[in-house]
């Protein structure tokens, strides 16, 4: 790691002294050259290595302005050389020929005088005269053939100009004259159709390469960028820290994603390539020329956009299967920023066959249907890992073509929409890791057998209990170990939010903001409905939802490090007006009153199967003397469960105890109630009874610390003025204070009582329970008559009130 900084501190060194090389006039470059010995053991060679690329660089940047610039300063140079060829041969040739011909001349002149005369000599002195006219524009004519046949088309246009507008005209009076003049725009509509096939070579040949350009523009682009980066983090040098960059802030991170663009210090060596290196633009402009020397620069125009539509729209028409690989999206931008990159240059090096009118439309509807293909692929992602890197890419995409002057806000924008679906795979994958965390829990305190193990706890979860401390070795924390694994998951996620983070332009504020939403999705909606999954599952017992209370107490307490973790990134203080808070506490206290409702559930349903297991004899003459034993294994359940809530909050325990005594009373008195019950004896209230008194001694014997004295016992108070009604035979009592706040059997209601008596006289029919009173005393059994007619009375008058 330090030689790679040194290596990258030593580039950049190198880079400095260079400018100041380039900029410094040359009687003052020796303090800088001397700096260059000054530096590190062989960092003069590296820097002489480093000089020559530059060199290099230099040499190609000056060649290509010379091959842009003088073209048709060499074309010009190469013709007038050619021609000054031919006009040497021609000269020769024409002296030699008119050597010749004057000397035959004069012997046809002499032998014309001696023959015909001196008429007949003047005209052959016209035709002469005439075959020197024709000449220029029959060896015109002859070049421009020679021009076409070594595809020196734009020479051949200017040649066919002066043979119209200068030779043809002089001699237009002969047959051949009129040929040419014929054949002509026939060679026009030739070298059109000529250039125009090259043209669509040049089109069909940046289509197939323009992921090619794209790769390559998009990697500069990152070049660029990474070396912005390494100049900043040179600047903060003296942190001993990794950092990361979110818009020229810098924080700490655990680890940075790398995108297949990002180079290392041996890239920054390499000579850069551009568009011109990878294409050959000169049938365009040859095209273009040819297309405005022959007046038809316009449908030249309309032809080459209309084509570059059809291909982009090629271009924007994704793979059904883009979205399966990382691969499918780099191709899709690779090919969108090589086309745009191709009419960029034709943008800057020609003039009007695309203007910026033209490129922002074509740029606009381009982006309109990237947006919509990226957000109905990216829909389909669930791998977290191909998101961000769609996201990287998408980062490189629009600052590569930013650089090039295309308006990519809306890419940015659309980021927030990636962004969110990143956020949805990351909560499906964490979903799945909370799952097994929950699967593998034995929900028992963790067991510590010495303080490496303890320091190894505590470093993955804040814990911090002082009585806990000063406990001896071996002890057991508290909470399960699913705890500091769900926290340290959390913090994991944390990260992976914040790699989405790098690189989207937004501010340290924002990148907070999201930070916290996106925790607050973790922690609200998958976490606690991994919680509530657990919680209702039929396995989870009671101990389990002990410790899943005790558990989701530990993790409320630890919001307040997860604030403080996400501030450490990106030192955004909590208290800043618009910083969203975290809702871990309300999450933690939803899963917590969860689980308090199952507990008291649960212990309801055990009570319901001990109850279920009851096997009274309602019909029994006397009593067993004894409580029942299904009610004696009920108590001591109770009591041992009771036992393991002395770790829960007091209130919690306090409300599972009268919870469970409340519905043990209600369960026990629809028993005496019970339809399928027609008759009960009073040796079976006597049992009954019997049982009633060992739930009020294991009231009374405080369970659960915390309760005043006898406030548990009041759940059987009903129970208990009921069954001492009936046992006590008190019914003038309860009739005279019925109604009155100090009646002895105020909590007894007269329908529960008719029921109750009503079925002791269907036993006394059978068993003549009342047998005694009627050979003491016959008026007793008139006055049980007058107590169930009373009592009907009672009850009717309490439904009529109702």
């Amino acid at each position: 790691m330090a030689g790679s900084s040194g290596s990258l501190e030593t580039v950049t060194e190198h880079e400095r002294i260079l400018q100041e090389i380039e900029s410094t006039d040359t009687a003052c470059i020796g303090p800088t050259l001397r700096s260059v010995y000054d530096d590190q053991p062989n960092a003069h060679q590296r820097f002489m290595e480093k000089l020559d690329t530059r060199i290099r660089n230099h040499d190609k940047e000056i060649e290509k302005m010379c091959n842009f610039h003088h073209q048709g300063f060499v074309e010009a140079i190469n013709e007038l050389l050619k021609v000054r060829s031919d006009a040497e041969k021609l000269k020769v040739q024409v002296t030699d020929t008119n050597r010749r011909l004057q000397d035959a001349g004069r012997r046809v002149i002499a032998k014309t005088e001696e023959r015909y005369g001196v008429e007949y000599i003047k005209e052959y002195t016209t035709v002469v005269e005439k075959l020197q006219l024709c000449l220029p524009a029959l060896e015109m004519y002859s070049k421009l053939k020679d021009q076409i046949n070594g595809k020196r088309y734009y020479s051949a246009l200017k040649t066919m100009e002066q043979l119209e507008n200068l030779y043809l005209p002089q001699v237009a009076q002969y047959t051949f004259c009129q040929i040419m003049s014929e054949t002509l725009p026939k060679l026009r509509e030739e070298i059109k159709e000529i250039s125009l096939s090259g043209l669509k070579d040049f089109l069909e040949s940046i289509r197939k390469h323009s992921d090619k350009i794209g790769e390559t523009a998009m990697k500069q682009a990152q070049q660029q960028k990474t070396f912005h980066v390494a100049v900043h983090k040179k600047t903060n040098e003296n942190l001993k820290k990794n950092t990361y960059i979110i818009n020229g802030h810098v924080s700490e991170d655990k680890k940075i994603v790398k995108s297949k663009y990002d180079t290392s210090e041996e890239d920054s060596e390499e000579e850069v390539l551009n568009v011109q290196d990878l294409v050959d633009f000169s049938p365009v402009y040859r095209c273009l020329h040819i297309y405005s020397i022959l007046g038809d620069k316009e449908a030249f125009e309309n032809y080459y956009r209309k084509q570059r539509r059809k291909q982009a729209r090629l271009v924007l028409q994704p793979h059904s299967n883009m979205h399966e690989t990382v691969e499918g999206y780099r191709k899709y931008f690779s090919h969108i920023v090589g086309f745009f990159v191709v009419e960029d240059h034709i943008l800057h090096v020609t003039q009007g066959l695309v203007t910026g009118t033209y490129t922002t439309e074509l740029w606009n509807m381009a982006q309109s249907k990237i947006i919509a293909v990226l957000r109905t692929h990216s829909s389909y992602c669930t791998d977290p890992d191909v998101v961000l890197e769609l996201k990287n890419l998408i980062v490189v995409f629009a600052d590569t073509l930013q650089g090039y002057g295309f308006p990519v806000n809306r890419l940015f924008d659309l980021l927030f929409e990636v962004r969110d679906r990143y956020n949805e795979t990351l909560l499906k994958k964490w979903s799945a890791l909370f799952r097994t965390i929950f699967e593998a829990d034995n929900y028992s305190p963790i067991p510590v057998e010495n303080d490496e193990e303890f320091r190894n706890v505590i470093s993955k979860f804040p814990f911090h209990d002082p009585e806990t401390d000063k406990q001896p070795f071996p002890k057991k924390l508290p909470m399960s170990q699913s705890v500091p694994q769900i926290y340290m998951q959390v913090k994991e996620f944390i990260y992976a939010s914040l790699k989405f983070s790098e690189s989207i332009h937004r501010s340290s504020t924002e990148i907070d903001d999201m930070l916290r939403k996106s925790t607050n999705l973790l922690l609200t909606r998958t976490l606690n409905s991994g919680l509530q999954n657990v919680i209702k599952k039929p396995h989870i017992g009671l101990t389990e939802l002990v410790q899943i209370i005790i558990n989701t107490t530990h993790l409320e307490q630890a919001c307040k490090y997860l604030e403080e973790f996400i501030t450490n990134i990106t030192n955004i203080s909590p208290d800043t007006v618009h910083t969203t808070r975290l809702y871990g506490l309300s999450t933690f206290k939803d899963a917590r009153h969860a689980a308090e409702e199952e507990i008291y559930t649960k212990l309801n349903q055990k009570i319901d199967e001990f109850i279920q297991l009851a096997d009274y004899d309602w019909t029994m003459s006397e009593p067993d003397g004894r409580a029942s034993g299904y009610l004696m294994d009920l108590i001591n359940f109770l009591r041992s469960t009771f036992q393991v809530f002395t770790n829960l909050p007091g209130k919690v325990a306090q409300t599972a105890c009268m919870s469970a005594c409340k519905h043990l009373s209600f369960s026990l008195t629809e028993m005496l109630l019970d339809n399928d019950v027609k008759q009960i004896s009073m040796g079976a209230i006597q049992q009954f009874n019997l049982d009633v008194i060992q739930c009020e001694l294991f009231a009374s014997s405080d369970p659960v610390p915390g309760f005043q004295e006898d406030t548990l016992q009041l759940a059987f108070i009903d129970l208990r003025q009921l069954l001492d009604l009936f046992m006590v035979w008190d019914w003038s009592t309860y009739l005279a204070d019925y109604g009155q706040p100090t009646s002895k059997y105020l909590r007894v209601n007269p329908s529960t009582a008719l029921i109750l008596l009503e079925k002791m006289k269907e036993s006394n029919k059978k068993n003549n329970i009342f047998s005694q009173f009627r050979k003491n005393d016959r008026d007793k059994q008139k006055l049980i008559e007058t107590v169930v007619k009373q009592l009907r009375s009672l009850v009717n008058g309490m439904s009529q009130h109702s």
